[in-house]
């Protein structure tokens, strides 16, 4: 048996709406919070906008991470610095995004 982990790559993809088509805000958090990604495994943010209605975004994270890890989900949204985010990224949106992670197959 190795004692090598093992890394998974992942893609979460979060969908909300915001009040506006202003991204400026949210752009800004995402560019503060880079370190925080870091948190995921060497992690690619993107944020996309909407062409046809532009209040709509896509925030993109793509990470590798360790697969015992990244199979413990429930730790991960604990951690305070987790929720700390998570309650600011909240607090930009006026309802709840639709969150899903992807594996590449």
């Amino acid at each position: 048996m190795s004692n090598e982990s093992t890394t998974v790559r992942r893609t979460l993809q979060l969908r909300f709406t915001l009040p506006t088509s202003d991204s400026g805000q949210l752009a800004a958090m995402i560019k503060a919070a880079a370190p925080f990604y870091q948190m995921f495994g060497n992690a690619q943010v993107r944020l996309l906008q909407n062409v046809d209605d532009p209040t709509k975004f896509v925030q993109q994270i793509e990470y590798e991470a360790n697969e015992g890890w990244e199979l413990n989900r429930q730790r991960i949204a604990s951690d305070m610095r987790m929720q700390t985010y998570l309650q600011a990224w909240r607090a930009m949106l006026p309802g709840a995004p639709e969150i899903d992670v992807y594996r590449e197959v």
